[in-house]
């Protein structure tokens, strides 16, 4: 074991109690859409504590709003700030982008939970609540690593940018936000909930919405309508054929533990207004995956053609189009080479921390990484913690052992992928 790898596993298990205890005031406010404050508050406090360049800002709507890859369902953006650390490299180094949310998604019905879902409680070496796998354990990892340089006086030549974000479940305007604000660096590691496998490819998605029509008639003589609902079972089947089509052109090896890599999901169905008439319409609402390699406008023109086939299925839709809008939330697409440096040297770490190879696959769904890909020219690798299949979920949860894996995994790879000032300081002092 190398010094650096030793008194960086130490430094770990020394403050161990103090992450875990971080880690729990974190959860422990509910930072949903539009009540990051408090937690961004905490965050902002521990990176002025660590000594970084601390930046604090209200997202500017109108800024954001003028970019082809923003959304959000909110007008303001009020109490809900970003958050930035620049922790500054002595020169001549590769800067490095740290990049975690802090907004959680709602925790839906409290009696499908085991414990209250704000807790924070400890459970034979889990941690449980909402937002503690997606994202806030990956988060703590990250501040982790860079406490653990900071109190090892070990220098660095490049710049680490701690991105502190808010809006990334409902779109990556923080994220968005950050990079127009100038906070991009060389590359970038996201610790979303990966199981502590390495995803340099995500896939991205759009949200939709298809309006399909019937024509009103009375129940008891429903045979003189055209029930919109029976219509949309045909358009479903529609969508089922096209997703078939689309996942089976994708041969990436990455994707092949992923039962359907990039799905096309109807999470949403609205029709019908009176039980004794017939449907005229009923609203489907989904999102459609797109691949890393993918333009998301392409993977618009291929939805848009496929339900445009559906007057060829059906004569009914000739006279009464189906009407494809696009709304909502959209994540950007993203990929790293898989012999980029970073990789190489995230990989290494890993095995030397664990013991064994890294697992590497795509990521099952989108990230504020395509943002930070395709606008801010800075590619980007998730990795981190959590439990990949417990995001959003109902007792949610992570293993505190992970979280510290990462971290020590994290720190080496600041050390390997910004350079080592520490040597080039100690000279400069003799």
């Amino acid at each position: 074991m190398s010094t650096t790898k030793k008194i960086v596993r130490e430094w770990l298990s020394g403050n161990r109690e103090g992450g875990i205890a971080f880690l729990k005031q974190l959860v422990q406010v509910p930072s949903t859409q539009g009540n990051e404050a408090k937690v961004q508050q905490i965050v902002a406090e521990k990176l002025f504590r660590l000594g970084l360049n601390v930046d604090i800002w209200e997202l500017d709507g109108e800024q954001l709003k003028k970019h082809p890859y923003f959304f959000s369902s909110r007008e303001t953006f009020e109490g809900s700030p970003n958050v930035v650390g620049v922790l500054k490299g002595s020169g001549g180094g590769r800067s490095i982008v740290l990049n975690g949310h802090v907004d959680v998604v709602p925790e839906g019905d409290v009696r499908q939970w085991n414990h209250d879902p704000y807790s924070g409680e400890v459970i034979d070496g889990k941690m449980f609540g909402r937002g503690v796998t997606d994202m806030k354990g990956g988060n703590v990892s990250l501040l982790l690593a860079i406490e653990a340089l900071q109190s090892l006086n070990i220098k660095l030549k490049g710049d680490v940018i701690f991105h502190s974000v808010v809006e990334e479940e409902s779109g990556g305007a923080g994220t968005l936000a950050a990079i127009l604000r100038g906070y991009t660096a060389d590359a970038a590691i996201i610790p979303e909930p990966t199981n502590l496998k390495i995803f340099p490819k995500q896939q991205g998605s759009k949200w939709f919405r298809l309006n399909v029509k019937g024509r009103a008639a009375h129940g008891g003589t429903r045979y003189h309508g055209v029930s919109a609902i029976e219509k949309s079972i045909v358009v479903l089947n529609q969508i089922e054929k096209l997703e078939k089509i689309r996942n089976e052109r994708i041969d990436d090896p990455l994707y092949s533990q992923i039962p359907i890599p990039i799905p096309i999901n109807i999470g949403k169905i609205e029709g019908g207004d009176w039980p004794s008439s017939v449907a005229d319409v009923v609203k489907l609402e989904g999102r459609i995956g797109i691949a890393p390699n993918e333009r998301i406008e392409d993977a618009q023109n291929e939805l848009e053609k496929w339900v445009e086939r559906l007057a060829d299925i059906d004569p009914w839709f000739k006279e009464s189009p189906v009407e494809l809008e696009w709304f909502g939330a959209r994540w950007l697409p993203g990929a790293i080479e898989l012999d980029h440096p970073l990789m190489d040297a995230l990989s290494k770490n890993y095995e030397d921390v664990c013991d064994k190879k890294p697992i590497v696959e795509a990521s099952p769904w989108g990230t504020d990484g395509g943002l930070l890909t395709q606008v801010g020219s800075t590619p980007s690798i998730v990795f981190g913690p959590g439990v990949t299949n417990l995001a959003h979920f109902p007792n949610e949860y992570i293993h505190l052992d992970s979280i510290f894996q990462a971290a020590e995994i994290i720190a080496l790879t600041l050390i390997d992928w910004c350079g080592d000032a520490t040597d080039d300081a100690e000279e400069e002092s003799e």
